[in-house]
């Protein structure tokens, strides 16, 4: 049940036809991880919060620097070379008291990330390399953990949500993150952020939607993005929605992985 004080807080949700009380005791039993607290994981981990998600886990073993915060709007200057999940967790705190946050000042490796994973209900990922978000899809599909994940590029970003472990409503596979982008890229092929620049304004936006896919995903309302990829081009202002599908070939759900276990 609800206090007086979370009837009030959180009235703008309980009169919303699609989420109401209901809705809103999902958000308030979800826990929720947040791979990376920079320029997507700042506004993400704010609606989160203030949407009353009941926990949220926040993953990132890096410093705040003066140049995130033309970005990264969870931190201020006074937050400089501390801990981003140590000022992020202060946050949640101050905008909601009934969040349960607990940081993770680390680097998710092979050894450590199923388990992690696993402990937590769904997964938001805006991790800023591309050996995490593998990791991290690969993990989720194992420990069988609906991913939210997105990237953003300096003036692009993309978005969609991961369930590879379910099939559609024809019996076929969902799409894997592999299925979407079979190989990351070479190295040095993509730019970092500190060469090739981010607009600030589109982090937000970007980490926004994140958090209205987990919303979503929470709540059950709405058409989520599941085989479905949100494309985001900030030069043309357009929003693009295309569509994918499961590829036979790739190494976690593919006909030969499906072989394999067939034979063990």
């Amino acid at each position: 049940m609800f206090s007086s004080e979370e009837i009030e807080r959180y009235a703008r949700h309980l009169v919303l036809r699609d989420v109401g009380g209901p809705g809103q005791q999902k958000l308030k039993a979800a826990r929720v991880l947040v791979i990376g607290a920079g320029g997507l994981g700042a506004p993400l981990i704010q609606y989160l919060a203030a949407a009353g998600v009941g926990a949220l886990g926040i993953v990132d073993d890096d410093h705040v620097s003066l140049s995130n915060l033309q970005r990264q709007v969870l931190y201020g200057t006074a937050d400089v070379d501390n801990p981003k999940v140590t000022s992020a967790a202060a946050v949640v705190n101050r905008l909601n008291p009934h969040v349960e946050v607990t940081p993770y000042n680390l680097r998710l490796d092979a050894e450590n990330a199923r388990a992690l994973i696993a402990d937590w209900g769904i997964i938001a990922d805006g991790s800023d390399n591309f050996a995490t978000r593998y990791l991290v899809s690969d993990a989720c599909y194992y420990e069988h953990r609906p991913l939210v994940t997105a990237a953003i590029g300096a003036f692009d970003g993309s978005l969609t949500t991961l369930r590879p472990y379910e099939r559609d409503a024809a019996g076929r596979p969902n799409p894997t993150y592999r299925c979407l982008f079979p190989e990351p890229p070479p190295p040095g092929s993509v730019p970092a952020c500190a060469e090739a620049g981010v607009l600030g304004a589109l982090a937000g936006v970007l980490g926004a939607l994140m958090a209205l896919e987990v919303i979503r995903e929470i709540v059950g309302f709405g058409e989520n993005l599941v085989s479905r990829l949100l494309l985001i081009d900030a030069l043309t202002m357009r929003f693009e929605t295309i569509g994918y599908s499961w590829d036979p070939a790739n190494p976690l759900t593919g006909v030969q992985a499906q072989d394999q276990r067939r034979l063990a």
